[in-house]
């Protein structure tokens, strides 16, 4: 698909509010809506007629997620509920012992950090590091020691936007034989993300940000040398070596990270997100980081002449992600009503206003957002 399309199209939202929450929950595009309904229709006229083509939709969408992710190949996917979920299966699937620790930072979305504090009872400690923006990944590899067990990073942080030298972090773990954990939501759909390259262990990811999909269904990498070191908690049908023969007693997981699955897929949202990831890898990938990182630019150019407002999210382009948070005078809280109420779509987060635009967010909407939000600097 090139870059000349009709994106515009895709997106109807764009004809009632200018949509700047992609780091929250984005909305979907028409195809995936189509997709969605078809679906439905399939199911409400032909019941589970059609689920052979069903399950080659869901295999389909791991190829995609296998290809955004770089992942070694499509058994390395499982397709699990949520982050939540996924982190889960790791902190409750790995053998610890007492006097553990996991080294994660004090700026993380609560899911990277509750599931790792759950860990208490077996006695491993969680180290909380706050970051240094100058150098956020210095505190986080000096906090690990021959005790540490796992670091888990967000690849962009939810609040400021940060975003995270994976690759130097995977390599310091890869060195010291540290799990590395990364939560990509804040990544995958928006920026270039490569798990092999970062030396990724284990990634987890929910559809329904920048991947625009729907709520209920997230993306688990797990590296191979894992997939039988990870202990299990659920069973079911769904995850067993032989699935589909329920007239077999006998039974072994899974040898690839189905094993993580254990019951019946979520359908609809498999064929929501199938529908969504095709839209962006047609778009193409490089396309919609520039688009971002042109949205990104713009937001930062034309603050600076702005009285009254702080710049949260990093400047620099290394740093910089799809996410931009400013404060000004106005509380947070308050600031994101008005906004809402002029049909501006946006976050209250990390002690200011999160704005999250995709690529295909205009320059104009953009400019639209700041001129309401200079009029309501000027109100007070």
């Amino acid at each position: 698909m090139a870059e000349s399309t009709d994106i515009p199209s895709q997106f109807p939202v764009l004809e009632n509010l200018i949509y700047l929450n992609h780091a929250g929950v984005g909305p979907l595009p028409r195809r995936s809506r189509d997709v969605a309904a078809r679906f439905l229709d399939e199911n409400l006229n032909y019941g589970a007629l059609y689920y052979p083509q069903w399950l080659r939709t869901e295999q389909e969408l791991k190829r995609k997620l296998c290809s955004l992710l770089n992942a070694e190949s499509p058994d390395s996917i499982a397709l699990l509920k949520n982050t939540s979920e996924a982190l889960s299966v790791i902190a409750h699937g790995l053998d610890w012992k007492a006097g553990d620790n996991i080294v994660f930072s004090a700026d993380e979305f609560p899911s990277n950090r509750i599931v790792w504090e759950s860990l208490a009872r077996c006695g491993v400690e969680a180290r909380v590091v706050p970051l240094n923006p100058a150098d956020p990944e210095a505190a986080l590899l000096a906090a690990m020691d021959r005790n540490t067990r796992l670091l888990s990073t967000s690849s962009v942080q939810y609040a400021s936007g940060l975003r995270m030298d994976l690759q130097r972090l995977g390599e310091a773990c890869r060195k010291r034989d540290i799990l590395f954990c990364i939560d990509a939501i804040q990544s995958l759909g928006a920026l270039p993300f490569d798990a092999q390259a970062v030396h990724a262990d284990f990634v987890a990811a929910d559809g329904h940000k920048w991947m625009l999909g729907a709520e209920g269904l997230a993306v688990f990498y797990c590296h191979p040398r894992h997939l039988e070191r990870l202990r299990l908690h659920q069973y079911g049908w769904h995850m067993v070596e032989h699935a589909g023969d329920f007239n077999r007693s006998d039974w072994q997981p899974a040898a690839n990270a189905r094993r993580f699955e254990c019951g019946s897929p979520n359908m609809l949202g498999i064929h929501v997100l199938d529908a969504s990831l095709g839209l962006l890898l047609e778009y193409g990938l490089e396309n919609i980081a520039r688009n971002i990182d042109r949205n990104t630019r713009y937001l930062i150019e034309n603050t600076k002449i702005m009285q009254d407002l702080t710049v949260l999210s990093p400047l620099a382009a290394p740093r910089r992600s799809g996410i931009f948070t400013f404060a000004c005078p106005i509380p947070p809280a308050t600031l994101y009503s008005r906004l809402l109420a002029r049909n501006i779509v946006c976050a209250a987060r990390g002690g200011g206003i999160r704005f999250s635009p995709h690529f295909y967010n205009s320059e104009q909407q953009l400019a639209e957002a700041l001129q309401t939000l200079q009029d309501l600097l000027a109100e007070g």
